[in-house]
């Protein structure tokens, strides 16, 4: 059978040069083709060879290299999209869910945030500490039914409701389309995931909502919980960090439930956001801070990578807590187990693409923070035995951490200061 010009055509083209129905100067040989390169895009060739394929691909500025572990898949571009849309069409509940992350989708994600030299990450052997008791976390959920003395609700306004509401509903959106990556999963995080990690299969499965079939909610619902039952089922089997991708992949399966799915707040959400709980205590167990801070020396990167990772996760969790709440017309109670924990850090370290780069900056971070940084505590409602002095020292603290916020630290600032005002 011929090939027919539009696919003839495709395939002298990379995919995004394709997908945008562009000119392209195809050059697969190391190099980007002028159209990419101004975008600061992966340029790659669906239809190249094994050879071409196992090649390093430029991207970024000063043309620098992908590491080694990322490569393209040999998958067909959208193959994987398409083979979850027909699981979704057909219902079929024995289908084996493929454990990818489509090309298209990884493109997205490294693009922007790929690092400017290869470091070599390792996320194992980590010296963390929870200074909390997770299992405060664990029982998150069960305080909206039973009333404690010290409890402190949150008097949440309509519009601030529905800000987070938006916000959480953007974050979602962007799992499920791959505009970037989520502001509570690290760039090196992602870069590090093996193909069968919780979160790669994760953002592979969000693809399927991305164009939903009509009326075909239900069928991408059922995929989706089945993923969460075998994540949560599996948990006592994980390592730190697959738990921590576990942990992250499961707040983002229940936002899509609720936010592009529309699965109602019942019975069946209030069971899933306990598991979702369950699973964040026994992340937050295995350690929320670096040991190395609490001395006072600098961390390994990936130690800081995990514990700021966890904690924004851990934070977006407790906002997404309280819209389930007040959709179900239950009180928001204050975090107070969440007390001590550090504010998330500022965009600097935050996006830092080398070691070299996150060093320097922390480097510099510690000397500005000489008797401790920001804990998220500050934040909350001034306490009536606070004297002037105390007041003034906790907002000089305040306006120095919001100097270089990125915009998760402004949002969620945002939220608490016009919660709780000063």
């Amino acid at each position: 059978m011929k090939t027919s010009r539009y696919s003839t055509s495709r395939q002298k083209a990379c995919q995004h040069c394709a997908n945008a129905k562009a000119k392209c100067e195809r050059n697969p040989a190391n190099e980007r083709c002028a159209r990419c390169k101004q975008r600061g895009l992966l340029c790659a060739y669906p239809n190249a060879n094994a050879t071409e394929r196992s090649k390093q691909i430029t991207v970024g500025q000063g043309d620098a290299r992908l590491p080694s572990p990322i490569s393209l898949p040999d998958l067909p571009f959208n193959s994987l999209e398409s083979e979850l849309l027909a699981v979704a069409a057909n219902n079929n509940a024995n289908t084996t869910i493929p454990r990818t992350i489509p090309p298209m989708g990884q493109e997205k994600l490294l693009a922007t945030y790929v690092a400017d030299s290869p470091d070599n990450i390792n996320f194992s052997n980590l010296d963390l500490v929870c200074p909390i008791n997770a299992d405060d976390i664990k029982n998150r959920w069960i305080q909206a039914y039973i009333s404690a003395p010290e409890q402190i609700t949150k008097d949440y306004s309509k519009s601030i409701s529905a800000y987070i509401y938006r916000v959480l509903k953007s974050y979602t959106a962007v799992a499920i389309n791959g505009h970037g990556i989520l502001p509570f999963v690290h760039s090196q995080q992602m870069m590090s995931q093996p193909r069968d990690s919780p979160l790669t299969t994760c953002l592979s499965l969000a693809r399927i909502c991305s164009s939903p079939l009509p009326n075909n909610n239900d069928a991408a619902a059922n995929i989706i919980q089945r993923e969460m039952h075998s994540l949560y089922e599996l948990r006592d089997s994980y390592n730190e960090e697959t738990l921590s991708a576990a942990f992250q992949a499961y707040l983002i399966y229940a936002m899509i439930l609720f936010f592009r799915l529309r699965l109602p707040c019942n019975a069946q959400f209030r069971d899933i956001m306990t598991s979702l709980q369950d699973l964040a205590s026994a992340s937050a167990r295995q350690g929320l801070i670096c040991a190395a801070d609490q001395r006072r020396i600098r961390p390994r990167w990936e130690e800081w990578i995990v514990a700021e990772a966890k904690r924004r996760t851990l934070f977006v969790m407790y906002l997404f807590d309280s819209i389930l709440s007040a959709q179900m017309g239950f009180p928001t109670f204050l975090g107070t187990e969440l007390h001590g924990l550090p504010a998330p850090a500022n965009k600097l370290l935050w996006q830092a693409a080398t070691r070299y780069e996150w060093e320097r900056e922390y480097n510099i971070h510690m000397s500005e923070w000489m008797e401790g940084f920001v804990t998220i505590d500050e934040f909350w409602p001034t306490p009536v035995d606070m004297g002037e002095i105390s007041i003034s020292r906790r907002r000089a603290r305040v306006d120095h951490w919001l100097e270089n916020l990125d915009e998760y630290g402004t949002m969620l600032y945002a939220v608490m200061k016009c919660t709780h005002g000063e």
